[in-house]
């Protein structure tokens, strides 16, 4: 029976992919990964054999029918990404939303992602938080800030290391300077790093080292509702 399984992947500790996970890219047809080279490794070291094909935010909408066919004809397919679950802020939504409106089965494993780990050692309250992903880079981006202003639950975000300071910046011109916040780097690797304070006290820290890794933002919610 044809089935489109979202598979997630380790965002660094290869000892955090699951049992079920392997087995799953095992016996599918064909993975659809984000960057073949990158899960090539990873499939490698796992000994999982199973043909790839490349699926990733600049043809997702140009190959959405090829896959739909593949599914209709029978076949099982999984979805990787880079790292952590597909659809967070990587490519998956498009091809879930796609498999659902033609009636075809979707299964998304549990497992690794970035946003649950950094909420939880954040030390901020996490009973309730609203995900932003990245922030729009241009377009929208004070806008979506002056939104996020008053929101009083917990906000997570993600960053890349070079905007990580613009991002910082913005952070302390729209929050305050004051603002509690956590900055999560490294995630289950060796050089893992949590950095926790104020913005104006974290944006300092930063723009004395050498940035490197992905990061997670936990900003602390407005306390003035």
């Amino acid at each position: 029976m044809s089935k489109l399984y979202i598979v997630p992947t380790p965002i660094g500790n290869l000892k955090d992919m699951s049992g079920r996970a392997v087995e799953v890219l095992q016996s599918v047809d064909l993975i659809l990964a984000e960057d073949t080279r990158t899960s090539g490794k990873l499939l490698k070291h796992f000994e999982i054999g199973t043909p790839m094909m490349s699926y990733h935010m600049h043809n997702e909408h140009k190959s959405l029918n090829k896959i739909i066919e593949r599914l209709w004809s029978g076949q099982t397919l999984a979805l990787i990404s880079d790292a952590g679950t597909p659809g967070i802020s990587d490519p998956g939504f498009l091809l879930t939303r796609a498999c659902i409106e033609n009636g075809l089965a979707v299964e998304c494993l549990p497992g690794p992602t970035a946003i649950i780990p950094a909420l939880v050692i954040s030390g901020l309250p996490n009973d309730r938080f609203v995900f932003e992903g990245f922030l729009p880079v241009k377009k929208g981006r004070q806008t979506r800030l002056a939104f996020l202003r008053n929101e009083t639950r917990t906000m997570v975000f993600y960053e890349s290391p070079h905007k990580l300071i613009k991002t910082l910046t913005d952070f302390k011109d729209h929050f305050g300077a004051e603002r509690r916040i956590s900055v999560s780097r490294e995630l289950s690797k060796l050089y893992e790093e949590t950095k926790r304070g104020t913005i104006g006290d974290v944006l300092d820290y930063f723009q004395e080292g050498v940035i490197k890794g992905e990061f997670v933002i936990v900003l602390a919610g407005s306390s003035s509702k």
